[in-house]
């Protein structure tokens, strides 16, 4: 007796669900990504309007000037969905464990000069206030926004920026010996000190920005985009080169994070803009708007951490933030 094996394979009937397969077609296998976020926004049963604002839906595309014909085109490049965002948040915060252990165990931070330990106290460890803006800000962007590629991504980028703020939390405790005074003399220098009032103003005055696109671009593309290079790539390169190569190690998040955060910001405003003229304009009068509030913030920090090439730097990175502009099409 003999037996003879055979196999089958079986074409499923449809290779995924109706609302990806109008958009990508009938014949794709559609992406874990885009069976995620696609077609998740609340459009027609929408059961009331909130008491705090009849004139609109709970979920209202009308709340930016940006119009775009379907706001799931605001797609994320990095393709971050909760599973792949957790997964690769994982890992760094393992990575960056073992640097802060490494740094503390050793004492590596006690070698350095005291007049850069001071100013690691006066311009990183107040940013932890700067971070949970940026916190609460894209919180605003994730509630009022309009398409879940934009909202969700502005959830996690939310959560990213209160990890930045741990971590900038961790390292003025190292520096502090674990004393919680480090941490109310940062926000005695938040609250109080001169250099830091016009960024504390900038912050809260973006938190009372309506227009969530508005938002997104003044926190995530103009005041991470000058703030973040001048203390986390230029400031943390002074340190390094004074004896505070630990200090760096400290950083590793922010620095890679910014880097990878910025394919994300640059990429859903290039979208928007290539959808219509007057969505450029909108980008344009904004950017004109905001980016000389931003560079006014940001110039005392500049003063404080370059002493005399304060002006040097901040024009490097203000050259940086308009070529970065000018290829997405921004003018202001």
């Amino acid at each position: 007796m003999s037996i003879e094996l055979k196999t089958t394979s079986i074409d499923p009937v449809r290779k995924t669900f109706d609302h990806i397969a109008e958009k990508i077609g009938p014949d794709k296998a559609a992406t874990r990504y885009q069976e995620a976020i696609w077609g998740l926004q609340p459009i027609v049963n929408q059961h009331y309007r909130p008491t705090w604002q009849p004139e609109k839906q709970l979920y209202d595309a009308s709340r930016t000037q940006i119009l775009m014909a379907d706001f799931d085109d605001l797609i994320d490049p990095r393709q971050y969905y909760y599973g792949t965002w957790t997964i690769q948040r994982g890992k760094q915060q393992d990575s960056q464990e073992k640097n802060f252990s490494f740094v503390e165990s050793r004492g590596l931070l006690e070698q350095l000069d005291g007049r850069w330990t001071e100013k690691i106290h006066q311009l990183i460890i107040p940013m932890r206030h700067v971070a949970w803006g940026a916190n609460t800000n894209n919180s605003y962007i994730a509630a009022y926004g309009f398409g879940a590629p934009i909202t969700s991504a502005a959830a996690m980028h939310m959560m990213d920026h209160l990890g930045i703020a741990q971590y900038i939390t961790r390292t003025g405790l190292i520096l502090g010996n674990n004393s919680v005074h480090v941490l109310d003399d940062a926000k005695a220098l938040w609250m109080d000190d001169p250099v830091w009032q016009p960024m504390r103003e900038l912050v809260e005055t973006a938190m009372v920005t309506k227009d969530w696109f508005e938002l997104f671009v003044l926190q995530n593309l103009l005041i991470d985009g000058t703030l973040h290079p001048l203390m986390f790539e230029k400031f943390d390169v002074l340190v390094s080169q004074n004896g505070g190569a630990a200090f760096s190690m400290m950083n590793e998040f922010a620095i890679e994070w910014f880097t990878e955060s910025s394919r994300w910001v640059d990429a859903v405003i290039k979208i928007a803009i290539e959808e219509s003229e007057p969505n450029r304009e909108h980008f344009n009068q904004w950017a004109a708007q905001w980016l000389p509030r931003v560079r006014s913030a940001i110039v005392p920090l500049s003063g404080l951490a370059f002493d005399d090439q304060g002006d040097r730097v901040l024009n490097e990175v203000f050259d940086g933030m308009n070529a970065r502009l000018s290829k997405l099409g921004i003018t202001g």
